[in-house]
């Protein structure tokens, strides 16, 4: 049988989307494509192409061709998600995938003095923190309160939680996006409450230009974040969760699409950066004594802390050895590196491949082989308090809240039994930098344990605010097949990332389906912040979400376990 890309069909396709992107940024080849078709953690399959587009036109323009030729389209940024959502899933679609790469549509427009921004497609959390940075401002997520190296779109796409208590999951009503319908015409929709004319092509190069006014700007075209997420959660008392991604309430349009349109642009609000915020360091050995932090945090006082964020001992551990080089090139280089240092590690692991008797992962093995040689990265304080305590919280306030939080803590450790410190600025830093090390420390511990770790399960899970019993206690039968558990997460909305290496000849997807029961019983929600990817099961009111933006399930066909076939064609039994 001829190769799919030698067909007739195929070779025309290829040769129109050159003549669009350049041939350059068209990918084909195994190698080539290889960084695209694997995701961060899970997910991978074979694509006809990744085409690279380098202006919202030619965005444009190749979407247009690939719809007209009936191939599916994977829309990606980063490629930094959890659940393989922005990658292939196996090999058994019904049509040839082109997978779009968003990397070179970086770009940002402040509006309204910096109280909004308008983001391309490539805009990444660094790019923006640093943009706003320079007016006192922030984006609703910044670096180390989600995926680090993530985009802004990829966050807005997937309902995206992050770490900032007070703003919630990220959200907007304001887009810019390529809808295809029914009659399978891909066509251009403006909402983004900006005047741009009415010709397709005009508006998108008015949009990358920037090149409209304040006059053309609706102030009140709809909302740029969850404004009702900051009394949301002050709820203790619900028997729900305080966010996760199956909830109706934050879809809308480009937000929760999970890659089921082509979105062009989005429009956010940005939020004033707090000014010397502290940091306070708290361990214990009870998690009866943090939930009761956390309840008072939430209704104690009139402001809401900045951030919440959890860290067991063993994750803390587990991130200190496999994660330290991660964290030392951050704090040399900054996040803007690390999108290069994966592009080198994954060309460095393909020439590997080559060579049938090199190991797999032999980058990390290399890479976690040479950090034995770099210094310890983390305050004393903090290593003294991982040997006295299992269960730790970093808490970052304002400079108001600051004395009335300190003053709290120290009234509350008179009687409990953990203890808490009042951080420098670089113990506050080096503190969240080390929490969010903990994400991919998995990954690595599983590539250097490759002949006892058969694979990581990686659950994303939201509890009930009401809530004691927070901490899991996995049955014997399931804690036997788990080499080590990873427990980190952003407390104060208890949300929980719980991370397992399975030991070798288990099945990681029998061991990830065996926890859920328990989960359903405590009545958590799960995905909470990383969107069902190819992971989770999506249920009824999300797949009817997904097929209202895409009835030709064209865009991104099988996230939430759902059928990969066109016009959403029930699989067979």
């Amino acid at each position: 049988m001829t190769a799919p890309a030698q067909t007739p069909a195929n070779q025309s396709l290829l040769g129109r989307l050159k003549d669009i992107a350049g041939h350059s940024h068209v990918l084909t080849s195994e190698a080539e494509t290889y960084r695209f078709r694997h995701g961060f953690r899970f997910g991978a399959g074979k694509v006809l192409a990744v085409v690279q587009p380098g202006t919202l036109v030619e965005l444009w323009r190749v979407a247009q061709a690939c719809v007209a030729a009936g191939k599916i389209i994977i829309m990606q940024a980063a490629n930094t998600g959890l659940t393989g959502g922005s990658t292939p899933d196996g090999n058994d679609y019904d049509r040839e995938i082109v997978l779009i790469s968003t990397l070179r549509l970086t770009g940002a427009h402040l509006i309204g003095g910096g109280k909004q921004v308008v983001c391309l497609p490539g805009a990444t959390l660094y790019e923006l923190e640093g943009m706003l940075g320079a007016i006192g401002r922030e984006p609703h997520s910044v670096i180390g309160s989600s995926c680090i190296g993530a985009s802004v779109l990829g966050g807005i796409s997937n309902n995206s939680g992050g770490a900032l208590v007070q703003r919630g999951p990220a959200y907007t009503e304001m887009a810019v996006f390529g809808q295809v319908g029914e009659d399978g015409t891909l066509r251009l929709v403006n909402h983004l409450g900006i005047q741009l004319g009415n010709d397709p092509e005009a508006i998108l190069n008015k949009l990358q230009a920037g090149t409209f006014s304040d006059a053309d700007i609706d102030w009140d075209a709809g909302r740029g974040h969850d404004n009702n997420y900051i009394t949301h959660v002050r709820d203790v008392d619900a028997d729900t969760p305080a966010r996760f991604n199956a909830d109706p309430a934050r879809w809308h349009e480009a937000a929760g699409c999970a890659g089921k349109l082509v979105v062009f642009a989005v429009r956010l609000d940005t939020f004033p950066a707090a000014k010397n915020p502290a940091v306070f360091y708290i361990g214990s050995n009870s998690t009866d004594e943090l939930e009761d932090l956390r309840r008072h945090m939430l209704t104690g006082f009139e402001e809401l802390p900045i951030a919440g964020e959890y860290i067991h001992r063993d994750a803390f551990n587990i991130a200190e050895k496999y994660g330290k080089d991660t964290f030392a090139i951050i704090r040399k280089f900054g996040t803007k590196f690390l999108p290069k240092m994966f592009t080198m590690k994954s060309k460095f692991d393909i020439f590997a491949k080559k060579f049938g008797f090199l190991p797999e992962n032999l980058s990390d093995r290399i890479m976690q082989a040479l950090s034995v040689f770099i210094p310890t990265q983390l305050p004393k304080r903090m290593l003294d308090y991982r040997d006295k305590f299992e269960h730790h919280l970093m808490l970052k306030t304002s400079a108001t809240l600051a004395a009335p939080m300190k003053a709290y803590l120290e009234q509350f450790f008179t009687t409990a039994t953990g203890e808490f410190f009042e951080c420098t600025p670089d113990e506050g830093s080096r503190a969240f930098l080390h929490r969010f090390a903990a994400a991919g420390a998995a990954v690595r511990y599983r590539a250097v344990h490759h002949r006892e770790a058969e694979d990581i399960v990686a659950l994303d899970v939201a509890l009930r605010r009401n809530d004691r019993e927070w901490f899991e206690k996995l049955p014997k039968e399931i804690e036997d097949k788990i080499i080590v558990k990873l427990y980190y997460g952003h407390f104060l909305c208890h949300v929980m990332h719980q991370d397992y290496v399975i030991k070798k000849g288990y099945n990681a997807m029998d061991v990830e389906h065996s926890m859920l029961p328990g989960l359903d019983q405590r009545g958590a929600r799960y995905p909470a912040e990383h969107n069902v990817g190819h992971l989770y099961q999506a249920p009824d009111v999300m797949l009817a979400h997904y097929r209202e933006l895409d009835p030709c399930n064209c865009m991104n066909p099988g996230i939430g376990l759902a059928t990969k076939k066109k016009n959403w064609v029930a699989e067979s039994v």
